[in-house]
């Protein structure tokens, strides 16, 4: 097994990831219709071949081979040389009748199952299991409306990978509309809509419903679904508010940023009044995946070489190129434009402005428990 193993690894080359819910059940259901029928084409099989074998004293290889073409209606007549004797062709005719009845009927079986669309539907939804199931660290996003077109888009422009989950039944139109790759039909705060979204191997959950109760109950779910699940790290949950006054209750529910439409409308107007040269500054900056500049928050553990040094004494700025524009610290307190002589305390969190391939590489220097070998040099 291990061998095996060694030489997927060699060659690139791992199994498909297979989705927590299959639909398999739901699919075999689909077949049940056709089990009369293909337990009755078994006993005209075995009858037919014993009354040959019995009537016209055939082999039972010559008996199933006159029974199978005699029921299809192919018409080759008797296998042996010669006519069937009066009760082989009382009996061939009565197969004929039946064969023919059989066929009959399973075609109408077919046809009733494809009408109802539901086979159809199932092999799509378990082709997209199958695909999200492959995704890690992607975003799950609750309700499809105007505020969900655009998060995604930027997702989309940022390589962000996320799945759609919303219980319209055109989702599948809506998903071709707004090239959603990914998608699920299905109440959003329910337990098989989460496994069917591979929301174990997710960052965080976007749940952007107009009503505040929907939001509720999807946060309270995705919290539970941590617990029950013992997943490792707490998802990253972000939701809307159309009231002002339901922030504050959102977060105590367990959201880490809950957004509201009407006060950022009104900051951005307020900025755009105050700071006209300004107005497309932070959007460039921020929110366009092309931008030279990148800003991220870089967390401090405990084990980190960096901490109880000063910050001019990491040379972050000479190795990394990058440079720290605040720090936020263990208890919230946020200090803005740090100087050379402030302590790295743990826990903290590193406001880094630079280029993405430098801040990644602070990340890497920050998370070393010893005192890098860059810093020799500098």
């Amino acid at each position: 097994m291990n061998l095996l193993r060694k030489i997927q690894k060699f060659l690139n080359w791992e199994p498909s990831p297979k989705p927590h819910i299959t639909l398999n059940d739901e699919l075999y259901a689909q077949f049940l219709p056709f089990r009369t029928p293909l337990i009755l084409l078994q006993l005209c099989m075995i009858i037919g071949t014993l009354g040959y074998i019995v009537i016209e004293d055939y082999s039972l290889i010559d008996g199933l081979y006159q029974t199978g073409y005699t029921i299809t209606s192919v018409g080759f007549g008797a296998l042996k040389e010669g006519e069937f004797s009066a009760v082989g062709k009382l009996f061939t005719i009565t197969l004929i009748i039946f064969g023919s009845a059989l066929f009959t009927f399973v075609i109408l079986v077919s046809v009733d199952v494809i009408n109802q669309g539901h086979l159809k539907r199932i092999f799509k939804e378990r082709k997209m299991l199958y695909r999200i199931a492959r995704l890690k660290k992607h975003f799950v996003i609750c309700h499809h409306n105007e505020y969900a077109i655009q998060v995604s888009k930027q997702l989309r422009e940022n390589h962000i990978p996320f799945v759609v989950i919303d219980p319209r039944d055109d989702l599948e139109e809506i998903a071709r509309r707004y090239k959603y790759p990914y998608y699920i039909k299905a109440e959003p705060h329910t337990e098989t809509a989460m496994l069917k979204a591979h929301l174990s191997s997710a960052k965080g959950l976007i749940t952007l419903s107009d009503s505040i109760a929907d939001n509720i109950a999807l946060i309270a779910s995705v919290r539970l679904f941590e617990k029950e699940h013992r997943i490792p790290s707490a998802y990253y949950i972000i939701s809307a508010s159309e009231s002002v006054e339901d922030i504050s209750k959102l977060k105590k529910l367990g959201a880490d940023t809950v957004v509201s439409p009407s006060k950022l409308t009104a900051q951005r107007i307020t900025a755009m009044a105050a700071r006209p040269d300004m107005e497309n500054l932070l959007e460039q900056f921020l929110y366009k995946s092309d931008t030279p500049l990148d800003m991220e928050e870089v967390y401090v553990p405990k084990t980190s070489w960096m901490v109880l040094k000063k910050l001019k004494e990491t040379h972050l700025r000479d190795i990394a190129n990058v440079s720290i524009i605040g720090i936020t610290k263990k208890d919230g307190k946020f200090m803005p434009m740090p100087k050379g002589d402030v302590l790295i305390m743990s826990e903290s969190k590193l406001l880094v402005i630079g280029t993405q391939k430098g801040i990644l590489y602070t990340k890497g220097l920050v998370k070393k428990q010893e005192k890098p070998e860059e810093l020799k040099y500098v």
